[in-house]
């Protein structure tokens, strides 16, 4: 396979977004505003444009020649070999609802596959960074998943049980929600964060976006897990959003396996 090389500078350039982001969330937090529902019924709100329009702002001074796909304001230059994939307010419902679970995601994607990620939780103060060739970091500390020896003793997470939108994806989560220890819901992008620093051993989610995933991709793989589609696939901004992301390598292959015996 070959090796997807992280720009140079470019961990700093995803920081930069971080802080730009994470101030103007900040700001609008617990505060009166707007909101409007996007085609799909989803909310959106004055904070999820303007951290986009930020990050995008610095984007277009910072890297000229790079694309850039963002949740709110669509893509740019998205043939680019490196492209920044954004999702300014993960868990907009939360946010919306005066909880501080929400967060910031950050990718950057070669030839279409996250080599770098930032997952940002601007009211809790913490800042997952990691990607191909970088161990990833909480605050600047190491983050590592733990070791987990079978199913049986797994924790598992995921945003919502709506989230399986069908009546197969639904019994796939159910096949390996039977096997295994214990399920927490809710969380939104905050799960793999907690996945990466050893809270959880397995996030399985369903028929996200590129913006929902590419910039968790990289946190996991750096912290010593791995993250893929329902098939076992490298995750690539093709991808169908169905993804299974697991701390102890060993595990995942049992966790797919629930999934596809279910």
């Amino acid at each position: 396979m070959e090796t997807m090389q992280i720009p140079s500078g470019s961990a700093d350039l995803a920081q930069r977004l971080a802080d730009a982001a994470r101030s103007i969330l900040q700001s609008y937090y617990r505060k009166p505003i707007p909101i409007d529902a996007k085609s799909d019924a989803s909310p959106v709100t004055q904070a999820d444009r303007d951290a986009e329009s930020a990050m995008r702002d610095i984007l277009k001074r910072a890297a000229p020649d790079h694309g850039i796909v963002g949740e709110e304001f669509g893509s740019e230059n998205a043939d680019a070999e490196f492209v920044w994939v954004l999702d300014p307010l993960d868990g907009t419902r939360a946010f919306i609802s005066g909880k501080p679970t929400f967060g910031t995601l950050i990718g950057l994607a070669r030839k279409g596959v996250p080599v770098l990620g930032v997952i940002d939780m601007p009211i809790l103060n913490e800042r997952w960074v990691g990607g191909h060739g970088m161990a990833t970091v909480l605050n600047g500390t190491p983050a590592r998943t733990r070791a987990c020896a079978s199913l049986r003793q797994a924790r598992i997470g995921t945003t919502s049980p709506e989230i399986f939108s069908d009546p197969e994806r639904i019994e796939a989560f159910s096949g390996l929600r039977r096997q295994v220890l214990d399920c927490n819901y809710g969380g939104d992008c905050y799960g793999y964060g907690l996945l990466a620093s050893g809270w959880l051993d397995i996030v399985m989610e369903s028929t996200l976006q590129p913006y929902d995933f590419a910039a968790i991709a990289p946190v996991i793989a750096g912290a010593g897990g791995v993250m893929t589609d329902w098939a076992g696939e490298q995750l690539t901004l093709s991808s169908n959003g169905d993804v299974l992301a697991s701390g102890d390598p060993g595990l995942h292959g049992a966790a797919l396996g629930a999934i596809t015996k279910s």
